[in-house]
């Protein structure tokens, strides 16, 4: 069954704040296997403009596919996530995230398309620091692909 689209354009509240830590930047940049020195050292982050270390762009995924939870067990829109698979994923950066930041993201349903029996959902998480400024847009696409013999 196709997802309502009246869904789209509905905005779901921020998220509480999520504090970036050091050591979860590192964790981050070593599971990608990320050896850039801005991502680890403190003095090399500095030395580049940054008051601290930064985190390799795709970090920030983590906590916006968390946000998309709210779209995606949200009960009136009706997605089987059993169904999901991740389409594509893409960010807009207007500064990058950085060690002490704490961040919330506000998820938007962007789009809902039906093609071929399957729902393509584009959500956007606006990512906003503490201060309230926007520090980097991700637009996430899921497929909820079509029951066999749909």
């Amino acid at each position: 069954m196709a997802l309502d689209q009246s869904f789209v354009g509905r905005s779901y509240p921020p998220t509480d704040p999520y504090e970036v830590g050091r050591e979860k930047i590192r964790e981050f940049a070593e599971s990608v296997g990320d050896a850039n020195p801005a991502y680890t050292d403190p003095e090399a982050a500095k030395a580049l403009g940054h008051p601290d270390v930064i985190a390799p762009p795709t970090f920030v995924f983590a906590i916006t596919f968390k946000a998309a939870g709210q779209v995606i067990h949200d009960p009136q829109l009706g997605l089987d996530y059993s169904r999901v698979v991740h389409g594509d994923q893409k960010f807009a950066y207007a500064r990058p995230v950085r060690a002490g930041d704490r961040l919330t993201v506000t998820t938007t349903i962007e789009a809902i398309k039906s093609m071929a029996g399957n729902d393509i959902l584009d959500v956007r998480g606006e990512v906003r620091d503490e201060a309230g400024e926007h520090v980097v847009t991700a637009w996430i696409k899921l497929v909820a692909r079509a029951a066999e013999g749909a």
